[in-house]
């Protein structure tokens, strides 16, 4: 089973494709703010962005409603 389950991190954004760049653009933040000779694995970062969406730590606005 996958943790946190995708349903459990839906309810704090509004889509999957809204989840994948949430989820991407905080596993980057993760990355450049560690030291440049640490080799920590890049799953360790996508899973820790994961568990911040499912705690509630990372909140998500939508900004614009489309393209136009």
């Amino acid at each position: 089973m996958i943790y946190p389950s995708i349903d459990e991190m839906l309810k704090n954004v509004d889509s999957r494709y809204s989840l994948v760049i949430l989820a991407a653009k905080r596993a980057r933040q993760l990355r450049e703010g560690q030291a440049a000779g640490d080799s920590a694995s890049i799953f360790k970062e996508v899973t820790s962005a994961l568990e911040d969406i499912a705690a509630g730590k990372i909140t998500f606005e939508r900004t614009k409603n489309g393209i136009k």
